[in-house]
């Protein structure tokens, strides 16, 4: 038998949905709010440099680790952010930020001396969740994975980069299985900016 429907069937289904949209409103600001004290923290770095070293202790950076490590905030708008990472006298990084809608992606601008892209250039991903306001990963994208495979480097489809920045450091992360490799900044030392990265000038 089938129950009449009632007024306070009525006012208990509405307020249902409105709490069910006042919920997802709140969860979608929460992440706005994330998102954009993460890239203010970036963008309040525009134009500085500063040193770096190796906090990972992965034995195949041994190398790495000796030279002079500097990354230098270069570039900013309201929707991308680059950041020239220069190992030594090697120019040929550059890590892109962009704004997409909302949505975070990191890419790796890989150049040669001459200014030409690298065969292994423009990968990495999209942040797949909120992340915090000081830490955002980014999973290894298609784009990135079948160019990957390419080239012969199956180790690296399982990627996961990660920025982090606070009041007092800046740190690139890149993670995979068996593989850490982390290198921190010291923002509270700010640096002559080097010269621009290749392809850049």
């Amino acid at each position: 038998m089938t129950m009449p429907h009632t007024r306070q069937d009525t006012f208990l289904s509405a307020t249902a949905i409105l709490l069910t949209i006042f919920a997802a409103s709140s969860a979608t600001s929460a992440k706005d709010d994330i998102k954009t004290t993460f890239w203010d923290s970036l963008s309040a770095l525009c134009g500085k440099a500063f040193e770096g070293k190796v906090v990972s202790t992965d034995p195949q950076d041994a190398e790495l680790a000796k030279a002079r490590l500097v990354m230098h905030v270069r570039e900013c708008s309201d929707k991308q952010i680059k950041i020239p990472f220069h190992v030594g006298e090697n120019r040929s990084r550059t890590w892109v930020l962009s704004d997409l809608d909302g949505i975070l992606e990191l890419k790796h601008d890989h150049r040669h001396d001459d200014g030409h892209e690298d065969t292994v250039t423009q990968y990495g991903g999209r942040a797949l969740d909120a992340g915090t306001k000081s830490r955002q990963a980014f999973p290894a994208d298609h784009f990135s994975i079948e160019m990957f495979k390419r080239e012969g480097l199956d180790v690296s489809i399982n990627n996961v980069w990660a920025v982090e920045v606070d009041d007092a450091t800046f740190t690139y992360e890149l993670s995979r299985p068996n593989r850490l490799f982390r290198v921190a900044f010291d923002l509270s030392k700010p640096i002559a900016p080097p010269p621009a990265p290749w392809g850049h000038e």
